[in-house]
């Protein structure tokens, strides 16, 4: 077998164990809840304005302020480190 199907089948094996609660020499990321929209009050953009700049669905945007919704993956990494720094990320984007 190829050295790429390989790589593949040992991720998804090692998925399925830590899937079964086997932890052992997995590395797991825990992010803290963020408030949205003291993040935005902070960068002082306008709901239309941060959802554009980031590229959040206002829709969603207005969901995660209301509490209905919260985030996850990248979008969750995104406002951690928008919350930890937000003139970096401005810079980076610009």
């Amino acid at each position: 077998m190829s050295e790429a199907f390989e790589s593949i089948q040992q991720g998804l094996l090692e998925s399925i164990e830590f899937a079964k609660g086997q932890t052992k020499g997995a590395t797991v990321h825990k992010f803290d809840p963020v408030d949205v929209k003291a993040i935005r009050t902070r960068v002082d953009m306008s709901q239309s304005e941060f959802a554009s700049t980031f590229g959040i669905s206002l829709g969603t945007l207005r969901h995660w302020e209301r509490g209905d919704r919260t985030p996850r993956g990248p979008a969750l990494v995104l406002l951690n480190v928008l919350a930890k720094d937000p003139q970096a990320v401005i810079k980076a984007l610009s």
